[in-house]
């Protein structure tokens, strides 16, 4: 089962969740370990690169993610009942999504401000649409550095959540993001 039902997530949801979240805790990790090297490090230019076309990599993915999104069902709440809980998860959903896009483009713009473009594993480059402020670079990678721990504290938080759905609500919240549900077996 490939697409969303009422009841539950489809593979390609499924996929591109986890794909995501994989691609952000790596960035995240692999961030920490570029900022403590030095410019004459052997893979100073070796970790950027890799952060650069990974991230690229991520603002494709996540933009197929928008866009299945927006195409799907979205499956009803695991408990309808909870009504403020349901509306907060949709409240932190949509700042999750938020706080990705704000780090892609301020990554972005980091990577751009010299008026370089950005190789992507040697296949091909996203050109640079050069420098729109000045300090452009610093600006961007403050921003880009609150919204990445702010991003992995958000997407903690949405993991204790589903693990709190899953061994206190006892519901399917966490395992309809682990597997695919078909028809009307919704528990």
């Amino acid at each position: 089962m490939l697409k969303n039902t009422q009841y539950g997530y489809g593979w390609i949801a499924i996929f591109l969740h986890w794909l995501v979240a994989i691609a952000v805790f790596g960035l995240f990790g692999l961030g920490l370990y570029m900022v403590d090297l030095s410019y004459y490090d052997s893979w100073y230019k070796g970790s950027l690169d890799l952060h650069k076309s990974i991230g690229i990599t991520l603002a494709l993915v996540f933009a197929l993610r928008l866009v299945w999104r927006i195409t799907q069902v979205t499956p009803r709440a695991a408990d309808p009942t909870l009504v403020w809980q349901n509306r907060l998860a949709h409240i932190a959903h949509g700042l999750l999504y938020v706080l990705l896009a704000v780090l892609l483009m301020t990554g972005y713009l980091i990577s751009t401000a010299d008026g370089r473009g950005i190789e992507v594993f040697s296949l091909f480059t996203v050109p640079s649409m050069g420098e729109f402020i000045d300090n452009q670079e610093d600006i961007a990678g403050l921003i880009h550095e609150y919204v990445a721990w702010s991003l992995i504290i958000f997407a903690a938080l949405h993991a204790l959540a589903a693990l709190k759905h899953h061994f206190i609500n006892r519901d399917s919240t966490l395992t309809r993001m682990l597997k695919a549900t078909k028809g009307d077996n919704h528990e």
